[in-house]
């Protein structure tokens, strides 16, 4: 089976050792390549005889996909992207959001009842400190990620009178916490699926071979990954979902990051997407401006006549500021995507979706370096017919990666109804302030929770720095820009009631007007 997808010549002679010269580069670079094609096929051959039987035709089919992408990765070489061949977006590729209109209201119920709603739920809560999937860290009201998504559809389904069914993306780390979980949902009027994304080896990088030595995942978790959020048309065909939605006239899928908080269903993209138009996009992504502080996020660019998405991971070194520039690309990827879902059906039947590979370099705790291969799901686009950016409000994009942003979300800067957060009319300015937390002594949610006794009044804050040993008394305000830096060795206690104003605290407590 993988012979045949790998086309490999097992013919080759063994024990090529010429050293090769300026003119045979090329012949060299496809003898390893064969090489490293050969001995990986060897060694998935030896992982899928430790697979439990049941499992076993998965296993062939994940790593048939694996292999894909590892043969894609061996052959690839250089950017790619051609910046020279980066075109000017046209003028109608991407759409202002507040050109859309609203859904009628006897409308609203018949366009839900086309859609689908799917969070990507593969992440673990360990780069905040907490165990098992992110989605159950609690975020506000000691509600979690999970917790105010149902909310969101319960809503809807109730308001509307609809049946939207919400999908989860799972990954094999958070799986089985997540199944038990959902559990609590039952009594509710909403429709919960979930299905897994695909577990693949991961390889030494310096013998380019899997470190796993058998199947046995939980045994050896270290040895496996998920493949990235791209894996997700592969793995939602093949759980029998997409199938399933289509079958039951089902038209879009809406996804997004589980962590997004902003990501919420907008009736004004779901009415466009379902208008009297016949050619509906197939694909759309919300991307909303960049500011210096998402220069680093995914844009999109016109290349050989398609709207696609373009990564810092693409983009050649020399032209890495140019990517960050602003001015030149305006907008950044929320990945908030809204796609047909016979679309999706179609271009996995046709085998035309070709991702680009994101090679994530990593160290182990054993110092093992390793690679793991992945895609991600809005780089997709360009295999669609009609792609469209939307420039959404900024309030879409509402991410919770740090406590600095937890810090914002569990504040008095947002309201929460049903669900959905919004900000406070009260706030003078509709961007959040920039809030840096010293990464000892917050960047862990247990730790950052220690150190308020309440979450200080944020409303009139434009920025703040906070480092060392720090505490925060009951109803302390923050505005302007504030600085509390403790040394090491020192502490300082803020206390209750107080008030900072564009202020610089620093050693013991010394109030300076900043």
């Amino acid at each position: 089976m993988f012979s045949n997808l790998l086309s490999v010549d097992k013919n080759q002679p063994k024990g090529h050792t010429r050293v090769p010269s300026s003119t045979d580069l090329k012949e060299f670079k496809e003898l390893t390549q064969r090489d490293s094609l050969v001995q990986l096929e060897k060694e998935i051959v030896s992982l899928l005889k430790t697979t439990p039987e049941d499992k076993k035709e998965l296993a062939k089919s994940q790593f048939t996909a694996f292999s894909r992408l590892f043969q894609r990765f061996l052959e690839e070489s250089g950017p790619s992207v051609d910046w020279d061949k980066i075109e000017k977006l046209p003028a109608d590729a991407i759409r202002d959001y507040d050109t859309l209109s609203k859904p009628s209201p006897d409308a609203i119920h018949k366009k839900l009842e086309k859609l689908v709603v799917v969070k990507l739920n593969g992440g673990l809560g360990t780069s905040m400190g907490c165990r098992g999937p992110k989605s159950v860290i609690q975020v506000r009201n000691d509600l979690t990620f999970l917790d105010l998504t149902v909310q969101q559809i319960e809503h809807l389904n109730k308001k509307y009178s609809v049946n939207v069914p919400l999908v989860l993306m799972n990954s094999f780390n958070t799986d089985k916490d997540t199944e038990q979980i959902i559990r609590k949902y039952k009594g509710l009027q909403v429709e919960i699926y979930t299905f897994n994304q695909s577990c693949f080896p991961r390889v030494s990088k310096e013998s380019l071979l899997p470190i796993a030595q058998n199947c046995d995942i939980e045994g050896n978790i270290e040895a496996w990954y998920p493949p990235g959020h791209g894996d997700f048309y592969d793995s939602f065909k093949n759980s029998g979902l997409l199938q399933k939605f289509i079958d039951t006239g089902r038209d879009y899928c809406f996804i997004s990051n589980i962590d997004n908080l902003g990501a919420t269903v907008d009736l004004n993209i779901l009415n466009m997407l379902l208008g009297p138009e016949t050619n509906s996009p197939e694909f759309v992504m919300e991307v909303t401006n960049k500011t210096k502080a998402d220069v680093k996020g995914g844009t999109l660019i016109q290349y050989e006549n398609k709207l696609r998405l373009l990564e810092i991971a693409q983009v050649p070194k020399e032209h890495l500021e140019e990517f960050k520039s602003v001015k030149k690309f305006k907008f950044f990827n929320t990945n908030n995507l809204w796609i047909k879902l016979n679309a999706i059906e179609k271009v996995l039947n046709e085998g035309s979706m070709n991702l680009e590979i994101i090679v994530n370099n990593k160290t182990l705790d054993n110092n093992l370096n390793i690679i793991q291969l992945e895609t991600a799901v809005g780089a997709a686009m360009k295999s669609f017919n009609g792609g469209l950016g939307i420039n959404v409000p900024r309030s879409r994009f509402l991410p919770v990666k740090k406590t600095s942003d937890l810090l914002l979300v569990m504040s008095n800067l947002y309201h929460m109804r049903n669900g959905s957060l919004s900000m406070s009319p009260l706030r003078m300015f509709p961007t959040t302030p920039l809030v840096k937390l010293g990464d000892k002594d917050f960047a862990k949610v247990k730790d950052f929770l220690s150190r308020f006794a309440t979450i200080p009044d944020i409303l009139e804050l434009d920025h703040l720095t906070v480092s060392g040993d720090v505490t925060f008394g009951r109803n302390v305000s923050l505005k302007g820009t504030v600085i509390i830096i403790a040394n090491h060795g020192d502490r300082i206690d803020i206390p209750s009631n107080a008030t900072l104003e564009n202020k610089i605290v620093s050693g013991n407590l010394r109030i300076l007007d900043h």
